[in-house]
């Protein structure tokens, strides 16, 4: 039992940690909108890039001259897009604004449905909260397309991970409550 709860603090400890991040991280894209939309355009570009290079070495690991033509033209379009974004980032923020746009709302819409489907198993009201505001935002994106590109990502992913921060700490202390609870349940003291 003892390896348990101390499997389970640890746990709960590294997702604290991990939930004070996510908030700090959020409030510094929110007051830096513009670097953090910028950077998250040259990171997308930087994994599009990579995964064309992957793409690269698999065409030549396939049989057949119509897989590896076909392999071969997914690998240089995610060249050519990663090449594009990360040489062009401020330009590739609007595209990747409308992108993020459609991830939040299917992102809130999955958070939702997730909060309906478990509820009864006592899902977190904050799970409802995030997946409300992360719909919120989505449409926000989709109005505001394609003027406020260059803040609306930094800005939005802030909010976002604000958001899913203090889901985390929040279902995290919970479990910390119940399992402070448990330890102190009459069947542990009977087993001492």
């Amino acid at each position: 039992m003892a390896t348990l709860e101390t499997g389970l603090r640890r746990a709960s400890q590294a997702s604290l940690v991990l939930s004070v991040v996510l908030i700090i991280f959020g409030v510094l894209a929110i007051t830096l909108p513009m670097a953090t939309s910028i950077g998250v355009v040259i990171v997308i570009g930087w994994l599009v890039m990579f995964d064309g290079l992957v793409q690269l070495v698999h065409a030549f690991q396939s049989k057949g001259a119509g897989h590896i033509a076909w392999k071969l033209l997914v690998a240089v379009f995610y060249l050519v897009a990663g090449g594009y974004l990360i040489g062009r980032p401020v330009v590739g923020t609007a595209s990747l604004t409308l992108v993020l746009g459609i991830f939040l709302l299917a992102e809130g819409v999955a958070d939702v449905v997730a909060y309906f489907a478990t509820r009864k198993g006592g899902s977190s009201p904050w799970m409802l909260l995030d997946g409300v505001v992360t719909l919120f935002l989505g449409f926000l994106i989709w109005n505001q397309w394609p003027f406020s590109s260059l803040w609306v990502i930094g800005t939005l992913v802030g909010i976002s991970m604000i958001m899913t921060g203090t889901t985390r700490l929040m279902m995290t202390l919970a479990v910390r409550k119940l399992a402070d609870q448990a330890g102190d349940s009459p069947l542990r003291q009977r087993a001492a």
